[in-house]
């Protein structure tokens, strides 16, 4: 089967571009998504993951550069959505000339796409990709960036939860409520100092027992539990923070949380799980939404950055998040489809603006 083939319903999904980069000299192969540049140019970053083939790659970087755009378009931020992945075992295959050469496809794009860290890449990857390109954010601090991402991706999942919790039990506080974090590496681990200082109890769960270790050390108020078990404890908010499609239909029957708000993207394993959650008494906070905090960090970056800037932005979640509950009832209809009707009306109105020829631009 062929490329335009296995690619036929980008139309449909509506992505501008999809662009296949290869060299085999460093081993690279990578897949950059722009889903659009209504808003202005793409961002969004690159994961690096042994994925089980390149179709799985695909659809991977498809609905990662997708959700890109609603988070922008719902943020604020007049940036477009756009998602990179490199195809291997980044423990194996990372190097400095396989790192150099993604920068250069990068630059080759002339701007249409700024690349960040996400999933097996980190600030220092970022330096090496902007030695060969100018449209890579997320990087150190020595070298003018934002450094970790992480920290305000966290605070704003934070602020979302406090959204959600006001919305829920009239108060825009954890305190006193228990919350089940699912994956405590980056950005969970964050999560979990906001919410104990919160005045919240803790129960954790990760793959690595390293990281369960360091985030046990925080407090006696947080416990661990088993990956498989957490998601079905007696809690009031799970937050989901490792991969995706956390939120299936096996996994449903057993959720006691009355809130589900985290930092995983594309938490919802399939289209309708939302509505069947609402169905259930259980808020959904949209993940794009919740986790834009990342996003408004590295953007912050592109005109210089200032990091007390960069997080009153990302404390705006909470109005946001907020609204969104609030449209979403007044209008009959899941969190999840309220935020994606506000994304795609600011995609539509303001986007449309970019039809205006101005002078110079």
């Amino acid at each position: 089967m062929g490329v335009f083939d296995r690619t036929d319903h980008l139309k449909d999904a509506g992505h501008e571009q999809v662009v296949f980069c290869q060299d085999p000299q460093s081993g690279l192969r990578a897949i950059i998504a722009i889903y659009s540049t209504a808003l202005g140019p793409a961002l969004g970053g690159t994961r690096f993951y042994p994925y089980a083939d390149e179709a799985a790659a695909l659809s991977d970087v498809l609905a990662l550069s997708k959700a890109m755009a609603y988070k922008a378009a719902c943020a604020g931020v007049d940036l477009g959505g756009g998602k990179a992945v490199i195809l291997g075992d980044p423990a194996t295959l990372k190097s400095e000339p396989l790192l150099r050469a993604f920068g250069r496809m990068v630059e080759s794009l002339g701007g249409r796409y700024y690349t960040a860290c996400d999933v097996g890449t980190y600030v220092q990857d970022m330096d090496v990709i902007a030695k060969e390109s100018r449209f890579v954010t997320g990087r150190s601090p020595e070298h003018g960036g934002a450094g970790d991402s992480a920290v305000l991706t966290a605070y704003g999942v934070f602020q979302a939860m406090r959204a959600a919790a006001e919305h829920t039990w009239g108060a825009p506080t954890l305190h006193g409520k228990r919350v089940a974090v699912e994956g405590v590496g980056k950005v969970g681990f964050h999560l979990v100092e906001h919410l104990l200082e919160d005045g919240a109890a803790v129960v954790v769960s990760d793959v690595n027992p390293v990281a369960l270790e360091r985030v046990q050390a925080l407090s006696s108020a947080v416990t661990v539990a088993s990956v498989a078990e957490l998601p079905s404890l007696d809690v009031d908010v799970y937050a989901p923070c490792a991969l995706g499609a956390s939120l299936s239909d096996s996994l449903l029957p057993t959720l006691q949380a009355r809130i589900v708000c985290g930092a995983a993207n594309n938490q919802l394993a399939h289209p309708g799980i939302e509505k069947v959650l609402a169905d259930h008494g259980v808020l959904y906070t949209p993940d794009y939404v919740a986790n834009a905090g990342g996003l408004i960090q590295v953007a912050d970056e592109i005109g210089g950055f200032r990091f007390e800037r960069a997080k009153a932005k990302a404390g705006k979640i909470f109005d946001t998040t907020l609204k969104i509950f609030r449209t979403a009832d007044a209008e009959g209809v899941p969190p999840a489809v309220a935020a994606d009707r506000l994304a795609e009306r600011r995609m539509a109105d303001v986007g449309r603006l970019r039809t205006m020829l101005l002078p110079g631009r």
